[in-house]
């Protein structure tokens, strides 16, 4: 079998690796559009951090490691599938033919419009090539704003801010990582950086940005609450959407994403996808979703490729799980955190010392969790999450006290015979 992969991100290099273990014969092709060696997105803050040379950002360190596997590597942009005569075209004037296909080409940054967004001195933090822009402009004292402060523009902000720039953050919601935490949570980490000196507009929009007089600034940023900011570099955080565009006219359906069923395959037989692209099964609701984290990219290439091969394997459903180091505050998010129609939750603030712990439920099951500066429960509230384990008289408790969830699952997975508070 010959098997092709667009993508060589993590979601790739781990379809492909586990197409080798399944198939020691068969051909295998990983295409990437960057002339680097794969590597993590997620590890660029790193880089900028200055914990990690680039290389430290490879997926694999074994110069040979592709090679060693017989796993081919492309670098090359996929322009179109034919999957009716199963050859994908790429953007080198060449074609590949496949017997099976992965489509696991990711995401790109989102370009807001506005005017002025392409002048010089305005970057994405997506690629290693941003990355070096940014690690030019971004020295110690320099004036830098970044627009977006969701998951990808926090974990950006700690980078910057361990660079000693004077760092402003516009955000258009009216909290921090507002798609993934609630308000009260989404206040703290405002509150918490503020703290920590870096500058947060939320409920603002960056309304147009212009050449200014100032030589080392040469940026001028207008803002929707009446301020102006004149700064040296601005890095646009605004969000992402999934690479499908060379898909129209393949056959392979699309919405917000590729739709596949719960073993990775598209709606064309022997094309599968997974990762930032992929838009599969939700854990809770059932509801086919992008959900576009790492862990759910790697479980679900690992079931495309398992497929690929021959094997059986479905998912069980993607579960969104969101971890956040922010300057120092860890948060996180689980599931349904938003909370379901007719559900219930519980909630502690000790806003004084950033601890926080929302927890929600559907009758007697947890379904949904947002916590900070408390991370002995992380375990523990996905395990109850995708165990759907029903609480049963520990929901009651919960509600009162939501800081006895380690308890809960002691008692209701384990058989801990917990006395319980009155």
């Amino acid at each position: 079998m010959n098997y092709v992969i667009i993508g060589n991100g993590p979601a790739g290099v781990i379809a492909a690796e586990t197409l080798r273990k399944c198939d020691p014969h068969g051909g295998i092709t990983l295409i990437g559009d960057e002339p680097e060696p794969p590597y993590s997105r997620m590890a660029i803050p790193y880089l900028l951090i200055g914990d990690i040379q680039e290389a430290g950002t490879y997926l694999r360190k074994g110069a040979n490691h592709f090679k060693n596997l017989k796993i081919e590597l492309l670098v090359a942009r996929a322009e179109k599938v034919d999957s009716k005569n199963k050859k994908v075209f790429l953007n080198n004037g060449k074609t590949v033919s496949y017997g099976k296909l992965l489509i696991a080409s990711g995401s790109r940054p989102i370009s807001p419009p506005i005017n002025g967004i392409n002048l010089p001195g305005i970057y994405p933090c997506w690629t290693l090539e941003d990355s070096r822009h940014i690690m030019k402009l971004a020295k110690k004292g320099a004036r830098v704003l970044q627009m977006g402060a969701g998951f990808i523009g926090c974990i950006i902000l700690e980078a910057l801010a361990s660079r000693g720039v004077e760092l402003t953050v516009v955000e258009m919601g009216n909290r921090m990582v507002p798609r993934m935490m609630t308000e009260a949570a989404g206040g703290l980490i405002k509150k918490w950086c503020e703290k920590k000196g870096v500058k947060v507009f939320t409920s603002t929009k960056v309304e147009s940005i212009e050449k200014s007089t100032d030589r080392i600034n040469p940026l001028k940023v207008n803002l929707s609450n009446g301020k102006s900011m004149v700064v040296g570099l601005v890095i646009s955080a605004t969000g992402v959407r999934p690479n499908i565009e060379f898909l129209k006219d393949s056959g392979v359906v699309t919405e917000t994403g590729i739709k596949v069923d719960e073993t990775m395959q598209t709606s064309v037989p022997g094309v599968y996808a997974a990762g930032d692209v992929a838009q599969a099964k939700e854990f809770y609701t059932g509801a086919q979703l992008v959900n576009a984290i790492q862990p759910n990219a790697a479980d679900q290439a690992r079931i495309a490729a398992l497929n690929m091969a021959g094997k059986d394997a479905a998912s069980q459903g993607a579960m969104a799980i969101n971890v956040l180091n922010t300057l120092g505050l860890i948060s996180s998010s689980f599931g349904q955190w938003m909370g379901v129609a007719g559900g219930e939750h519980a909630e502690l603030l000790d806003a004084e010392n950033y601890r926080y712990l929302h927890l929600e439920f559907k009758d007697d099951i947890l379904v949904g969790a947002t916590s900070l500066g408390l991370t002995q429960h992380v375990g523990v509230i996905r395990g109850l999450i995708q165990g759907k384990i029903r609480l049963e008289q520990w929901k009651d408790r919960l509600l009162k006290d939501p800081t006895r969830i380690m308890d809960a699952y002691l008692a209701r997975t384990q058989g801990t015979n917990f006395k319980l508070a009155a």
